[in-house]
């Protein structure tokens, strides 16, 4: 929550100081060091976290060092070289990307931002293996907040040449607070490594882990090609309210799946070859993804037509369908979310790119078709045709692999969830008040149900724990009503 309210004051003072295009252009900055950052780490921030919960599972302390040692030594050449070939590469991407040569130089400085990007990756990696959640929070939040002041700092005192800044400073930060809190977990433990067994490390590593950089390349990829056709079909402009909707979903999308993922993979990774306890987590971990995110999800249809003004600016009006299109989206993305790390998990690297392609291709696929006669409200419907397709590709990959099914009680949510949705939307496409109204109603009530559900499932301690106490007087009080 305190990333996403920085987050929101970081879009707000871009779209103002910026307008549209200048927002546009960050987000295909952003881009731009995401897929560069991901041909550069060869997957080693998701193959780090596999051979370091492995080891941390199985092989004690020794075995520990041994993977940290080679994750440190793997990722410092990786992150310098991908800089290097980055910023040697600039005059091309300016020009063939960009289409304006004139900002090679900006995208010079951006191989900072994949040097630092591959440096942290492998930071989270070790600290998500170990399952220092605490203090991959801690990082969360300070890079999030830290990166956004300092960005719009940038842009208040520099405008638009402080763009850069504004994208270079949150990589800056979450590598700096990375490295200070990898320090303290110590030097790693056992003998010293030998270059031989090194060697062997790194051949583990680089031959999973080039699975996954190829299927995180396919993503990037795919974001940057669609950034690319609304740029050269429709202009910066159109760009900037794309990004504008991009950014909302990703924002609250982020705070559930990225917090959860952070110990969901390390512990489905350790169950993958017990289908039944397999198929219970990934059920967990599907039903609670739509509990949290339902009640927002809904929110934010109902108030699209506000929510946009508000965060940026009247200039982005035209960002409301997109919104409206991808938070459908968003529904069928939460639950094969779980899904889609079976097959990571499993380390079946060529299927786990197979499914992304096919993920990625379609959405591509219907941008390109859809852009011409839709205009840039076509790329929330493409996002929503992604994801009609993807989740039943993951949802049998699942099934084949550990005999996957949903419960009654996640079909039951999700159908739930799906009806809602389509309600509110329905609504507010024939009257924004109306939509406003049945969304902030629909997501008290799935907020309410979210809070009674969650309280009868956990036994935490803590502030969690304080939570669910309350969940249970309020479960108190509506059974005394009726």
């Amino acid at each position: 929550m305190v990333n996403i309210a920085a987050g929101l004051v970081k879009m707000k003072a871009a779209a103002v100081l910026l307008g549209p295009a200048g927002v546009g252009l960050v987000g295909l900055y952003l881009s731009l060091v995401q897929t560069a950052s991901s041909i550069a780490g060869l997957g080693l921030s998701n193959v780090g976290t596999r051979q370091i919960a492995a080891a941390h599972a199985s092989g004690g302390d020794e075995a520990v060092g041994r993977v940290r040692r080679a994750l440190f030594w793997g990722t410092l050449a990786l992150s310098i070289l991908g800089g290097a070939l980055f910023w040697s590469a600039s005059g091309i991407i300016a020009r063939t990307i960009l289409r304006d040569e004139a900002r090679a130089t900006d995208v010079a400085w951006l191989s900072i931002g994949v040097a630092l990007s591959v440096a942290s990756g492998s930071q989270i990696a070790l600290l998500t293996g170990m399952r220092r959640v605490g203090d991959r929070a801690r990082i969360s939040i300070g890079s999030g907040v830290l990166g956004a002041a300092l960005g719009v700092l940038a842009l208040w005192v520099l405008g638009t040449y402080g763009l850069i800044v504004m994208v270079l400073v949150a990589p800056l930060v979450s590598f700096l607070l990375g490295h200070f809190y990898v320090a303290r977990l110590g030097r790693p433990g056992g003998p010293s490594i030998r270059l031989t067994e090194l060697a062997r490390e790194w051949q583990q590593m680089v031959t999973i882990g080039v699975a996954f950089m190829v299927s995180g390349l396919v993503t990037s990829l795919g974001h940057l090609g669609v950034r690319t056709l609304i740029q050269q079909d429709l202009g910066a402009g159109a760009l900037g309210q794309f990004q504008a909707a991009w950014s909302i979903g990703m924002t609250y999308l982020g705070f559930v799946l990225g917090a959860m993922g952070s110990d969901y993979y390390p512990r489905l990774t350790a169950v993958i070859r017990d289908a039944t306890a397999a198929t219970r987590l990934v059920n967990e971990q599907t039903e609670v993804a739509l509990l949290l995110c339902a009640p927002v999800l809904l929110a934010m249809l109902g108030l699209a037509p506000w929510i946009i003004p508000v965060l940026y600016s009247s200039d982005f009006a035209p960002a409301v369908d997109i919104l409206r299109w991808q938070l459908l989206g968003d529904i069928l993305k939460v639950m094969s979310w779980p899904l889609g790390y079976v097959v990571l998990a499993a380390g079946a690297g060529k299927t786990y790119i197979a499914t992304e392609s096919v993920g990625m291709g379609i959405l591509l696929l219907g941008v390109f078709v859809l852009l011409p006669g839709f205009g840039i409200t076509g790329t929330g419907v493409a996002f929503l045709l992604m994801y009609v397709v993807y989740l039943p590709l993951v949802w049998w990959l699942a099934a084949r692999r550990i005999r996957f099914r949903w419960t009654p009680a996640v079909q039951a949510q999700a159908l739930s969830v799906i009806a809602a949705a389509v309600t509110v939307d329905t609504a507010a496409r024939w009257s924004d008040l109306l939509g406003a109204v049945l969304g902030v109603a629909l997501a008290a009530g799935m907020g309410l149900w979210a809070l009674l559900r969650l309280s009868s499932v956990t036994s935490a301690r803590g502030r969690l724990g304080r939570i669910a106490r309350l969940g249970e007087r309020v479960r108190g009080w509506t059974i005394r009503i009726r």
